[in-house]
């Protein structure tokens, strides 16, 4: 199937990254191109490095692609290996880095990846298919109380406890194999007056046991301050969210490399030494238009935060 894929806050991360054309660009997440291509035509010297696990992504990517060849090269990785990547390629630093964090389009309305609750199909949700872990082994063989934090930590649902209980109740006969059976299992947990609010009762859930098989919160506190210490003097992160666990790891790294200061806040003047890293460009998060969120629903929850690295000492 084609790789259909429409980039959330394009223009605002765009506009945001601050491009010159003989940088050198980072993006993390690559998908299928959309903010890479971009960045690609506003580029004259410069380069770009496209990083993403998933193989059918690099494909579409380098598809679409094509046109800036000579000024792009695309790696199948995870972008917490992306500081390795830069440097064997010869490179000391970029200008610009893009992360655009969730679950692609394409990976959800592709059924035999398992991430959608829309389609009956095997229980997988790697990003990374070269992975052993997947949704089968989570929803099979964690501890229902392990689920249940997962759920209510990840998923955001008032509901963890009672869908955790069904899960580990229903196994007990045989093993949840699709996602269409866990979609029963949530069903039946969730009360049939709050199923009619809030949108599919198996969204939280799904999103939940994707997020711990790719491990992506730990992915991404694991990543930032490299990340950051990646970019050149004066080079930008944009970092694009859809979970309030992200945004806040976002938001609190952005915030300390802004002000690292551990002093007291009565010493009248700082001791401690701690140099700020740069200056975080968005005190709000920017969020979709309402145009945006119009023509595409995935934006929703989408929030946008930009840090800036220091220039360099004159």
């Amino acid at each position: 199937m084609e790789f259909v894929h429409r980039s959330v806050l394009l223009d605002e991360t765009i506009e945001g990254l601050a491009i010159k054309p003989g940088g050198i660009y980072l993006d993390g997440t690559l998908g299928g191109g959309g903010h890479s291509s971009v960045i690609c035509s506003r580029l004259e010297t410069g380069r770009l490095i496209g990083i993403d696990q998933d193989a059918q992504a690099l494909a579409a990517a380098s598809v679409r692609l094509e046109p800036y060849q000579d000024k792009v090269t695309l790696v199948r990785d995870n972008y917490c290996n992306a500081p390795a990547v830069v440097r064997s390629l010869g490179l000391d630093g970029v200008d610009g880095i893009v992360l655009d964090l969730g679950v692609s389009s394409y990976q959800l309305d592709n059924a035999e990846r398992g991430f959608s609750y829309r389609y009956d199909t095997a229980l997988d949700m790697r990003m990374d298919t070269r992975q052993s872990l997947t949704a089968r082994e989570i929803v099979n063989d964690y501890p229902e109380r392990e689920l249940y934090r997962i759920i209510r930590d990840y998923g955001e649902d008032q509901f963890a406890k009672n869908i955790a209980k069904h899960i580990a109740a229903a196994r007990k006969d045989k093993p949840i194999e699709t996602t269409g059976e866990l979609n029963e299992l949530i069903k039946a947990a969730i009360p049939a007056r709050m199923r009619a609010n809030g949108g599919h009762p198996s969204k939280r859930t799904f999103q939940a046991i994707r997020i711990e098989c790719n491990h992506e919160l730990d992915v991404l506190k694991n990543s930032l301050d490299e990340l950051i210490a990646l970019l050149h003097p004066g080079g930008r992160i944009c970092i694009i969210t859809f979970h309030s666990l992200e945004d806040r790891l976002v938001k609190s790294t952005f915030r300390k490399k802004e002000n690292p200061c551990t002093c007291p806040p009565d010493f009248p003047v700082c001791v401690c030494g701690k140099q700020s890293q740069g200056k975080v460009i968005t005190r709000k998060p920017v969020l979709p238009k309402e145009e945006e969120l119009e023509t595409n629903s995935r934006s929703k929850s989408a929030k946008l935060r930009i840090f800036e690295k220091a220039a360099a000492d004159k």
